[in-house]
């Protein structure tokens, strides 16, 4: 994916500005210090790129001769002739042509696109391989979903009506979550990029303190699609992918990990599908159902613990956030898969009362799907009550990773 190349990029030259020295953190503040790292960094990265016939000494004895003339009324000059221009020629929420050019042209604004810049509106943009690998989760959520909403999903206008929405956000969502697991992955390797002995180092502060949700939200607002619920979705997501860097991080360094932090975010993680189904509501035009809502988060935990079972071995290769890994991270081997069936247990019984009250036919046909899932096997594994295999866990993960490689 570009977008986790350009991230690679990036992190390699705020390395290499750290380790020759090149900037000193120590008179400024977290945040004005992460700005400048990203500032420099934005900067070296423009330097190397190919410019016609010139090399690097003749770029630096060209910056080394004009940065000297350069005064802070001349910047603010050309700041406020742009903001002028902009406003002169530009629509509100959109970017004029020469403008898609120079975003286009200009490696310090290729370098994290979806980022907000002082001069350039807030794009959302997503990749094809995002659409293609968030594809999956969109042939789960219509085939166990849309019966929440009676559309017949044998029906093709149901589909297509609605997936232009459902696929960008979902694809959208699942290009953030990528860039989050690579930082998470990376921390297991020790990588001094990702995360530093104050926490999170420049690069991944410039990933997620501008808010990675904004853009998406900015985008189904103008479409009159955002609610206040969405957006409660969206800080839920937000909130997930904290707690897996944290989280994952601490098991990583075999850190104390907080059983309340573990069960947070194991009920956060199916934030998209609660955004796709809050967005079938309002493209629908309907209200909200409480007791359907209600009922598949439970659904939902239940189904999330069912794929990190599934996927635990490779969730341990990845360092990705898995709850059998936090609970053996906090119970021990021996304890963890006891203290995890309790749980199952508890969610099982809340998922069969609340089943009670739906309209048997549609409690029919979502036990169908379950089955179905379950049979089908995979991420989207769906579960099927009171049949559970937990694997053999890892008692120590660095042991198993260095066996695998």
């Amino acid at each position: 994916m570009e977008e986790l190349k350009r991230l690679e990029k990036f992190q390699s030259v705020v390395s290499s500005i750290t380790c020759h020295g090149l900037l000193s953190s120590s008179s400024s503040s977290t945040s004005e210090s992460a700005s400048s790292s990203r500032f420099i960094s934005n900067l070296v990265l423009f330097l190397v790129q190919p410019c016609g016939e010139l090399d690097l000494e003749s770029k630096l004895g060209l910056v080394s001769e004009f940065l000297p003339k350069i005064s802070g009324p001349f910047l603010e000059k050309i700041s406020t002739s742009l903001e002028l221009d902009d406003e002169a020629t530009t629509p509100v929420n959109t970017i004029s042509e020469s403008q898609k050019s120079f975003v286009k042209r200009s490696v310090m604004d290729n370098v994290v696109p979806y980022m907000s810049q002082k001069h350039q509106d807030v794009v959302a943009m997503v990749g094809l391989d995002s659409i293609k690998r968030a594809n999956s989760t969109l042939e789960d959520f219509s085939r166990s979903y849309f019966m929440f909403h009676r559309l017949d999903i044998n029906e093709p206008q149901s589909i297509f009506r609605y997936l232009p929405v459902l696929s960008f956000t979902e694809s959208y969502i699942y290009q953030m979550d990528a860039l989050n697991e690579k930082i998470v992955s990376e921390s297991a390797c020790g990588s001094q990029v990702i995360y530093s002995s104050h926490g999170w180092n420049a690069e991944s502060r410039v990933l997620f303190e501008t808010e990675p949700l904004k853009p998406l939200g900015d985008l189904l607002e103008r479409e009159g699609l955002l609610t206040e619920r969405i957006q409660q979705e969206f800080k839920s997501g937000e909130e997930y992918w904290a707690l897996e860097r944290k989280l994952c991080h601490a098991l990583s360094n075999k850190n104390k990990i907080c059983l309340e932090d573990v069960m947070r975010a194991i009920h956060l993680k199916s934030f998209d599908y609660r955004v796709l189904n809050l967005l079938l509501y309002k493209l629908r035009g309907e209200e909200v159902n409480e007791l359907h809502m209600d009922f598949l988060s439970v659904s939902e935990f239940l189904v999330e613990v069912a794929d990190d079972l599934f996927d635990y071995e490779d969730d341990v290769l990845e360092n990705n956030f898995n709850v059998l890994r936090m609970f053996v991270g906090i119970f021990g081997s021996s304890n963890a898969p006891t203290e995890l069936a309790k749980r199952i247990s508890e969610a099982e019984e809340k998922y069969e009362e609340i089943m009670k009250s739906l309209d048997p036919h549609l409690s029919s046909n979502y036990q169908r799907r379950c089955e179905e899932a379950t049979k089908e096997g995979g991420k989207i594994s769906g579960h099927s009550l009171g049949t559970w295999n937990i694997p053999a866990v890892i008692s120590d993960e660095e042991a198993y990773r260095a066996a695998q490689r």
